[in-house]
């Protein structure tokens, strides 16, 4: 059982994936870049610490194909992001790069910021251990799990297809 457990930074809906990674930053050093990622909270980029989720509402990572949206919060250390809803694109690439994205109806008010969270990957069971809530969020699928434990596509791909590095 793949346990995930931190600190919540709340956002609300439809957060574009130009604001996790917005496009002057794809050429610039990750100290500049780590700055300005999800600018929209005013305290986020300055004290956001690895372990710490996001909880979010509904359309979370809509807007552009950016693979880079994903893994600038899975650079930061996030654990994972459980929301009402993703946007496809970004779903699908979090999943590719390893970074674990929960759907969880409601989810958005069952935490606030700061509140403890803890999440049961495989199971797709939230807990708000600060105010004793539970949720059932939409368990990922078994395949996902396994990209997702094997560090990424590549990783799975390379491993399928008994590919050496």
């Amino acid at each position: 059982m793949t346990l995930i457990r931190g600190k919540v930074w709340k956002f609300g809906d439809n957060v574009n994936t130009d604001v996790m990674a917005p496009g002057f930053t794809f050429n610039a050093p990750w100290d500049e870049v780590k700055k300005v990622i999800l600018h929209i909270h005013p305290r986020f980029s300055q004290e956001v610490k690895p372990g710490d989720v996001i909880v979010a509402g509904k359309n979370w990572g809509c807007g552009s194909s950016r693979e880079q949206a994903p893994a600038n919060l899975k650079r930061l250390g996030l654990g994972c992001i459980v929301a009402e809803s993703f946007g496809r694109i970004f779903f699908r690439n979090s999943v590719a790069l390893a970074f674990p994205t929960i759907v969880c109806p409601a989810v958005s008010k069952a935490f606030d910021e700061g509140d403890d969270f803890e999440l049961e990957l495989e199971s797709a069971r939230v807990r708000n251990i600060t105010k004793g809530r539970e949720l059932k969020g939409e368990p990922l699928s078994e395949d996902m799990l396994a990209i997702i434990a094997k560090g990424g596509i590549i990783p799975a791909m390379r491993e399928r297809l008994k590919i050496k590095k």
